[in-house]
């Protein structure tokens, strides 16, 4: 069984679904067909917010069938194994797929297991995580039931999407604490160097720990969780730059494993085999593969050196379109991508910093004020604004 696409989109997530409408837009008599499993769409830059009491988990939600692009071809299976030299792929059900044109897009996978111990307490022992559907209105229950005690954010080694999740849960929770009163001792164990790799947002941030009294602890990685006993283990090199296995007592934990390509990307061609991650090799600036020339590739998944967010799939996704579409004339790709990406980081209940940089670390900057000062503004962007954009606007490929 085969079948023969002029497009085909391996990822029905925001990157396939925005690329596709755009495509669509340009050209709407474009042969699209897009590959994906699920039953489901998400919108999941929200989860933080639903963590924090903030937001309706059933809002982030809908069905994928709503979201896909009216001139598309949903092919509802997943990928088996891809084969470049052919210009094909293999799907689950055994269907091989040929195209023309191959734009690969399915995300990260979260690597649960990475932290032994974490899939089987998840969701209760107060242990939770906002990358995770199921489990994120339960980081709110254990907010909103603290007592007093430690408090334990972990933040993995690897990248991950929405590399500012992790702590800024820890803020909206410290927060929260501080005004009911509740006392605290919160410690962020995590596997970067710093608190945010852009100084000028960083600096914020730094004020707000040492506001909040949160130990900080860089340079670790959680290695595992015994939810009954009430410990994280994480390594930390000693004096003699010797790893060590050191024991934290918790009585909240919000625990984030590590992240990676999916493993139908690391077991493939299309992988970056100098990438400890297994993503996929492009070019990070006219996001086309580096071997492959009829492969093109965004969102999470790729080795582009940005962070992995949905506003740096919104500025990859229009390059992308417009050198799809010059490959398919034989014309030169003139569309690049510098790298941007923005991270909506909430300090407290209220107010939000919009962090918005590029490759360099360099702010760029989209209002006419100084972005490094959390604002109002910001949050109502945030938790109203940009969540509608999503539905309305990004998966329609207009914005």
């Amino acid at each position: 069984m085969s079948q023969h696409h002029q497009i085909l989109i391996v990822g029905g997530g925001n990157a396939g679904i925005s690329v596709a409408a755009q495509l669509l837009r340009k050209k709407d008599n474009l042969d699209i067909a897009i590959i994906e499993p699920s039953d489901k769409h998400y919108y999941q830059p929200a989860w933080t917010l639903v963590g924090a009491g903030e937001f309706e988990i059933n809002k982030t939600v809908r069905e994928q069938q709503s979201c896909m692009p009216t001139g598309a071809t949903w092919i509802k299976d997943a990928v088996s194994s891809f084969q470049p030299d052919d210009n094909q792929l293999t799907t689950a059900k055994g269907t091989v797929i040929s195209y023309d044109v191959l734009i690969v897009c399915p995300g990260l996978q979260v690597d649960w297991d990475k932290i032994e111990g974490l899939r089987d307490t998840l969701g209760k022992n107060n242990v939770s995580c906002n990358y995770s559907f199921q489990h994120a209105p339960y980081t709110w229950e254990m907010i909103k039931n603290f007592k007093g005690g430690k408090a334990v954010f972990t933040n993995p080694v690897s990248p991950i999407k929405c590399g500012g999740a992790p702590h800024k849960i820890m803020y909206l929770a410290t927060h929260y604490w501080t005004k009911m009163g509740i006392p605290y001792e919160v410690h962020y164990l995590s596997g970067a160097g710093a608190i945010f790799a852009v100084k000028e947002y960083a600096e914020t941030l730094n004020k707000v720990v040492k506001k909040r009294h949160i130990h900080t602890h860089f340079g670790v990685n959680v290695v595992s969780i015994d939810g009954d006993a009430k410990k994280v283990f994480y390594e930390e090199k000693n004096q003699n730059g010797e790893l060590e296995i050191k024991a934290m007592d918790f009585d909240f934990c919000h625990a984030v494993p590590s992240m990676s390509a999916p493993d139908i990307i690391k077991h493939s061609e299309l992988k970056d085999s100098n990438n400890p991650y297994g993503y996929v090799e492009i070019d990070k600036h006219t996001m086309q593969h580096i071997r492959f020339p009829n492969v093109f590739s965004l969102g999470d998944c790729t080795n582009a050196p940005c962070s992995k967010t949905g506003a740096a799939i919104r500025k990859q996704a229009p390059v992308v379109v417009a050198n799809v579409l010059s490959f398919m004339d034989n014309s030169p790709l003139a569309a690049r991508y510098e790298g941007y990406s923005a991270c909506p980081i909430p300090t407290q209940y209220g107010k939000l910093m919009l962090a918005e940089f590029d490759y360099t670390n360099t702010p760029k900057m989209s209002f006419p004020f100084d972005q490094t000062k959390p604002k109002k503004s910001m949050w109502v962007l945030k938790k109203y604004g940009l969540p509608w954009l999503y539905w309305n606007k990004i998966l329609r490929g207009t914005a």
